[in-house]
């Protein structure tokens, strides 16, 4: 497969689908979709209010990128082992616990009057996280009603870039224009997470016998040289997004010379909002653009955010958006497909968040280094820094999928 959706030739549309125990109507596929979104609005809502946190708390713009890297370094732990105990105790048992970790975040981001609250409540954010990514993409796949796992993979990667675009926007708009801007944002989240908790459930209760043993990950080796490429496309996609939730709210303030709450969430969601909406045109259209593709223009975007600051350009800020989005909505959604595509029935949810552990790498360790850079020069160094180091990786990986990704199904 070159993309999310294409078919080999001669392949039928009735050979992607599979038959699988799980299936039992749009329900539970809907719901693990909703559950999947809302987790992820709910993740990126902080991203705008930091600059308000920052104000009242009285902490150094170092401090916003270790905020917003806790929640990575409590991920990729949590993922190591959810995988195999979600395909142990079924999707239900794993997700529950998942959504009332959230709601427990959501309440002492909505009480925090310290700094120490704000990590509190971001490590507790990615092990819900964590916990559920897997389980939710695993889940979509196996309640697919038609059991086409190109469409399961297409929408867990919409509800993934969606939310992630929505949530700044939403926490921007709140906390400029409502009242209690630093409440009323997570009291909202909480009414989405008390559906997500009648939502879960509708998941499947199945489980595979046998006692739980925790071990690492584990890739079937027939499969780890494609797992490899796809979880590197993946993690350079979301080392760009880093930048843009972590670092573009402000980058977008010293531009223009403004506080506002709302162009600050925009600033910082609308590059997955772009992501999303071409991963939802380019499904709609039934087009399967390569990896390749996503990864040139995520390199484009890069270069167009490092010339937006040197001069001070809104629209270059909003090219870099845009080409950036469309990237990263490729890439994501071409390897996610492609995990989809390698991971045996029996262990899916365990390779899934394989893959997401992977993935949150590129999500933390990148912006905890731009955040010292900035803190030890200033904020533009760091991001030109950041977009000349990761633009030629993105090169580099996009010549390794032009010559193997369509010979690595």
């Amino acid at each position: 497969m070159n993309g999310v959706g294409q078919r080999r030739p001669g392949q039928s549309r009735t050979a992607e689908r599979h038959d699988r125990p799980g299936r039992g109507g749009r329900l539970p596929f809907a719901a693990a979709a909703y559950i999947l979104f809302v987790l992820t609005v709910g993740t990126n809502m902080p991203t705008p209010l930091y600059a308000r946190y920052q104000a009242a708390f009285g902490f150094s713009p170092l401090v916003v990128t270790l905020v917003f890297a806790v929640y990575a370094g409590t991920l990729i732990p949590t993922a190591m082992f959810s995988g195999a105990l979600t395909d142990s105790l079924g999707y239900r048992r794993m997700v529950g616990p998942a959504i009332a970790l959230a709601a427990v975040a959501a309440v002492l981001f909505c009480c925090a009057d310290s700094v120490a609250w704000l990590y509190a409540a971001r490590a507790l954010q990615g092990v819900s996280v964590g916990a559920a990514s897997g389980a939710l993409t695993a889940a979509l796949v196996e309640t697919e009603p038609s059991g086409d796992r190109a469409r399961a993979s297409m929408l867990a990667s919409v509800m993934i870039v969606g939310g992630g675009g929505i949530g700044p926007v939403l926490a921007g708009f709140l906390g400029q224009h409502a009242p209690l801007p630093l409440r009323l944002t997570y009291l909202v989240e909480l009414a989405l997470l008390a559906l997500a908790a009648v939502g879960a459930t509708r998941l499947p209760r199945r489980t595979r016998p046998g006692v739980w043993l925790f071990h690492r990950p584990r890739i079937p080796a027939p499969v780890r040289r494609r797992f490899a490429l796809a979880s590197a496309v993946s993690v350079l996609g979301w080392a760009v997004v880093a930048l843009f939730l972590a670092m573009v709210p402000s980058y977008a303030t010293a531009i223009l010379h403004h506080h506002d709450l709302l162009l600050a969430g925009t600033a910082a969601g609308m590059f997955l909002l772009f992501a999303a909406v071409t991963q939802y045109a380019l499904a709609r259209r039934g087009i399967a653009a390569p990896p390749t593709t996503g990864l040139l223009l995520l390199t484009a975007g890069l270069g167009m955010l490092a010339a937006a600051g040197g001069t001070r350009s809104l629209w270059l800020l909003l090219a870099a958006a845009a080409c950036g989005g469309a990237g990263q909505g490729i890439t994501f959604m071409a390897a996610l497909a492609r995990v989809n595509e390698l991971a045996p029935q029996e262990s899916r949810a365990e390779v899934l968040s394989a893959f997401y552990m992977i993935t949150y790498l590129g999500v933390g360790v990148p912006v905890i280094g731009v955040g010292f850079l900035a803190a030890a020069t200033d904020l533009l160094t760091a991001v030109v820094t950041f977009s000349a180091v990761t633009a030629p990786a993105c090169v580099l990986v996009a010549a390794k999928t032009r010559t193997t990704w369509a010979d690595t199904v």
